[in-house]
């Protein structure tokens, strides 16, 4: 054990599996409106699992009142209305079933599953419907699914404007349903683009408001919420598929600005409806919740959510990251390809995962904000890895890894050594037979 791992271990506060795990944590939150909890993948058991504790008790305790992660805002509302009450689907398995795309598995999981049941089984027991806990979509790709959501709405409450849409939207369809070929096709001035209708649209919506929600209270209030955020997320994701093939504009950024606005604007919503303000917990990777600009990534003029949520909201924000040493994930090798359980090698040895493992402690949780001589050695840039729904062992160094410094990054990070693959709803036979452990020589 090194010098610096051995003050961490004096420091870090073991997990042990029992109700008192994270008090610590709970004590660090304090009054805070948003919590981050991140992962260093889209495809492990133990973030999932812990994320769900620790969420849990931010609704019980602390009143928190939603739950936004990193989904499409249509498949994630279907869940929130199933976890209030409400819509058609029977159980958790049918409320998950919107996430038809890939990566599938990062939602249709049994960790999700377990906590979507958990969250309508806490729903039911709220006498008042402002006490019950919402869950929500922050991100933009779902451009055709938020289309037909708008249309829907304005079907049922304004038919006239719901032609309108229509032959706002109609823009999109020689393009047909890839929606990267119209990326293509306008960032290379092969076509004229779908920008003017699409924002055409989101304002005229936005001026009817005060009409549409004159009709049923709360109900109404909900619904237009919902179909202001899914043109919101046209107006958006047009943008961002439009650039995606133009090295000037970063994809990266509207993506999480979006993420951002969209977090902003469901606060607000949640606060008018329970006349107090909102305090919500995100869910989702490292790379979007940790603060860019301790990152390679603002290096290179890149920001992210966590970023933006610090700046806005200062104080009333934590950012919490998770890592690990080695183990299993479910990931794939290549986009859209099957869901595969892929063993992940032992962490590069000038990593912080590296250092936490040298911790004689399997799994802990470290404050980052205190112990400023120990933190001022950790805010020494070290190697940091982060696996999406795609993982490429073979060329880790260049694909997975990124420099950081942790204490600027995170409020605090959970370490769990050793980790496995979170269990897809759907298992594809390359995900049945996994892989093998083996032993990689940590400093390749």
């Amino acid at each position: 054990m090194s010098a610096l791992s051995d003050r961490i271990s004096v420091v870090a506060v073991p997990l042990a599996g029992s109700p008192n795990d994270y008090d610590t944590l709970l004590e660090m939150v304090g009054e805070a409106r948003f919590v981050l909890l991140g992962e260093a993948s889209h495809g492990t058991h133990e973030f999932y699992r812990e994320r769900a504790l620790i969420t849990k008790r931010l609704i019980y305790q602390r009143g928190f009142n939603a739950v936004a992660v990193e989904a499409d805002w249509p498949d994630a509302y279907r869940i929130n209305r199933f976890v209030r009450g409400e819509g058609s689907d029977v159980d958790s398995v049918e409320a998950l079933g919107g996430f038809r795309r890939f990566p599938q598995w990062m939602w249709r999981n049994a960790d999700v599953l377990d906590f979507v049941g958990w969250l309508r089984e806490h729903n039911d027991g709220q006498v008042f419907p402002n006490r019950k806990a919402g869950f929500y979509g922050l991100d933009l790709y779902s451009l055709h699914a938020s289309i037909e959501a708008v249309l829907g709405y304005l079907d049922k409450v304004d038919p006239e404007a719901a032609r309108r849409a229509r032959q706002h939207y109609s823009c999109f369809e020689h393009f047909g349903k890839a929606i990267e070929t119209y990326g293509y096709a306008t960032g290379f001035g092969l076509a004229s683009t779908c920008e003017e209708p699409v924002v055409t649209e989101l304002v005229a919506l936005r001026r009817r408001a005060m009409d549409y929600l004159q009709r049923d209270g709360q109900v109404a209030a909900d619904a237009f919420f919902c179909a202001q955020q899914n043109a919101l997320v046209v107006r958006n994701a047009e943008e961002y598929y439009r650039n995606m093939f133009r090295r000037e504009v970063s994809s990266w950024n509207l993506r999480d600005t979006h993420m951002m606005e969209t977090l902003v604007s469901l606060g607000e919503h949640l606060g008018k409806l329970q006349d107090a303000p909102a305090k919500i917990v995100v869910w989702a990777h490292n790379s979007h919740l940790g603060d860019a600009r301790a990152t390679q990534m603002g290096e290179r003029g890149e920001l992210n959510l966590g970023q933006l949520v610090r700046e806005r909201f200062g104080k009333e924000a934590v950012l919490i990251g998770f890592t690990t040493y080695t183990g299993s994930v479910t990931a794939a090798s290549d986009w859209d390809a099957p869901a595969e359980r892929k063993y992940v090698r032992p962490a590069h040895r000038d990593s912080y995962e590296a250092l936490l493992h040298e911790v004689d402690t399997p799994r802990f949780f470290l404050n980052l904000r205190d112990d400023t001589g120990l933190m001022m050695h950790l805010r020494s840039e070290r190697l940091e890895r982060a696996i999406g729904v795609i993982y490429r062992p073979e060329t880790e160094m260049q694909s997975h890894y990124f420099q950081a410094r942790l204490p600027d990054q995170f409020d605090a990070v959970l370490h769990f050594d050793h980790t496995r693959a979170v269990e897809p709803l759907e298992r594809s036979t390359e995900w049945e037979l996994g892989e093998v452990e083996e032993t990689f020589p940590s400093g390749l």
